[in-house]
């Protein structure tokens, strides 16, 4: 009798244990989607701020065809892209256009104190920063739901949830891997 007791209390035990690790990864794999979402949202957001900007600079740099070219090629590219690799290049080659083209605006004083120009720019700004934490936020969600789905028991339980490891959001650019070439004279 109380062989049995055990044997069922033990049973009870794996199945709760079950459970909450089936939870926790569903759970984990929910958040990874969240965020993804959310960097989506924010690159939408800039998305729609790169029009105006470029009418803006426009008007005042008709000459930089290649440039202006450049932001709307890689905006379409981003607003099409799928999947975390494909939308993480996509990010990438916009953002280094954005670069080129807050490169030009520089060489215009007129445009620089343009009001409208500021307020884009100062609004370009804040969703490049909300990009970053919506980026940092998916990561680390990531990080948690891979490190749950290898190490035991997550590892019995990720394929019965459904949940296999997710890559990670890295951006693919070069420019940030220099080694900054710092004299001190």
């Amino acid at each position: 009798m109380n062989a049995t007791f055990v044997v069922i209390g033990v049973l009870i035990l794996i199945v709760l244990i079950g459970v909450s690790q089936y939870n926790s990864l569903v759970r984990l794999n929910v958040n990874v989607n969240e965020g993804f979402s959310q960097i989506e949202v924010q690159l939408q957001r800039r998305a729609d701020l790169i029009p105006n900007l470029v009418e803006s600079v426009k008007g005042y740099a008709a000459h930089e065809k290649t440039t202006l070219d450049a932001v709307i090629s890689a905006r379409a590219q981003a607003t099409s892209a799928q999947g975390v690799q494909e939308v993480a290049a996509a990010d990438g080659s916009l953002t280094n256009a954005l670069r080129g083209l807050l490169a030009v605006a520089e060489a215009y004083p007129d445009l620089k104190a343009s009001a409208n120009f500021l307020s884009l720019q100062e609004e370009l700004s804040s969703t490049e920063n909300k990009v970053g934490f919506a980026r940092q936020y998916y990561n680390d969600n990531v990080r948690k739901l891979n490190a749950s789905i290898v190490a035991i028991p997550g590892k019995f339980f990720a394929g019965m949830a459904k949940v296999s490891e997710r890559d990670f959001y890295v951006i693919d650019d070069p420019a940030k891997r220099d080694v900054p070439n710092v004299k001190f004279d």
